[in-house]
């Protein structure tokens, strides 16, 4: 399997340095350290690899990463389930589309559309590719003070409008998370070169995002809380989970999900009240 060889070495290294000795369950090596974590040679040994091998997998020398030998890397580096999955779209990611051609059109699956236009006591959103609001309810839109209307960027509204960071609380936990996505999904599809530009342009403009995006973590964006400061209705709390459809892995469905009979569930009755309209979908977009 071909890859994006310096990014998987960056990622590696990210990872290896994370990682202690003791956290492995090794005995460090002899000799003074200059690596915050393990060195290669204890990470090879841990992954069954002589020192050369994983040096030229590091250092992108290695122009075949078989299956078994990115499974190896990933027990010894003790990733969890997305980074696994990171590693293998780093090892051989999925050809590169061809440039310079317009870009198929993205439309709401029906069905997510569906649950969308039911879910009219939690907020919501439909998200696309790059982070694109395919379509979103009411509560969504009272409860961030933004419109979000369809074809607009939820990534950039998070990261360029001041308005993101006042209403959330824990903004930096929540857009550490969505850097973690961007990272994870550029590894599932390399050939987007309209995300890489748009990553480069955040990165640029907003140093919370290069540092986070320098880290090399990756997540899917799901369970991460969300706490809310709203002007009228008060703090606000949820529980972000993503719902994402086997056949189309680009859409995922975001629900803001409450505790039963907390403050915030109380006050979403009222809050429904207040945004522009029930919900709001976009004809096929091109993004």
């Amino acid at each position: 399997m071909s890859g994006d060889h310096s990014t998987l070495g960056a990622f590696l290294r990210s990872r290896r340095d994370r990682l202690t000795p003791a956290q492995a369950g090794i005995a460090p090596f002899p000799g003074p350290r200059r690596v915050p974590g393990l060195r290669k040679e204890e990470l090879a040994v841990l992954a069954g690899l002589s020192p050369d091998h994983y040096s030229r997998i590091e250092q992108g020398r290695q122009s075949t990463i078989s299956d078994q030998l990115v499974a190896s890397l990933a027990r010894a580096l003790q990733l969890d389930e997305f980074e696994r999955t990171h590693l293998r779209d780093l090892a051989a990611p999925p050809p590169r589309r061809r440039t310079g051609g317009p870009e198929a059109s993205q439309r709401a699956d029906p069905g997510l559309l569906r649950i969308l236009t039911a879910l009219d006591h939690v907020p919501a959103l439909l998200l696309g590719r790059r982070g694109v609001v395919l379509a979103r309810n009411r509560l969504l839109a009272a409860a961030l003070g933004t419109g979000m209307e369809p074809g607009s960027s939820f990534t950039r509204w998070l990261f360029l409008d001041p308005g993101a960071r006042e209403r959330i609380v824990n903004w930096a936990d929540f857009a550490a998370a969505a850097v973690g996505a961007m990272r994870y999904e550029l590894g599932r599809r390399p050939g987007d070169d309209r995300l890489a530009r748009e990553v480069e342009e955040l990165r640029r403009a907003d140093p919370d995002v290069e540092r986070w995006w320098d880290d090399h973590g990756v997540t899917d964006r799901t369970s991460v809380t969300k706490h809310i400061a709203h002007p009228t209705a008060g703090p606000l709390a949820f529980g972000i989970e993503a719902v994402v459809l086997p056949h189309d892995p680009d859409q995922r469905l975001v629900v803001y999900t409450v505790e039963p009979d907390s403050p915030t569930a109380r006050v979403l009755p009222l809050l429904a009240g207040w945004g522009p309209d029930q919900w709001m979908c976009e004809p096929p977009l091109t993004s």
